[in-house]
């Protein structure tokens, strides 16, 4: 397979995350995101939360806090031109 079959596999995909700024380098953030709803949901403090995460993930918590309020973002639901 060749890179452009793969981008026309994927094409309809990518552009509903284009139109909703979704950054796909994200996705390796899904666990991260998870971890966060688990500990929230058990009723840690989001301070906390984002310290371990940022420990455990290897990044700052500031871009732990970026990063949580990029996926909890609502997507528009629009079909791609």
């Amino acid at each position: 397979m060749k890179t452009i079959d793969l981008l026309k596999l994927f094409r309809e995909p990518y552009y509903l995350f284009v139109a909703n700024g979704i950054q796909l380098d994200d996705i390796r953030f899904i666990d991260m995101y998870d971890d966060y709803v688990k500990m929230h949901t058990d009723g840690e403090k989001v301070t906390y939360i984002v310290s371990l995460l940022a420990g455990k993930y290897t990044i700052s918590e500031r871009s732990v806090y970026k990063v949580l309020s990029r996926l909890e973002k609502d997507c528009m639901q629009i079909a791609a031109s």
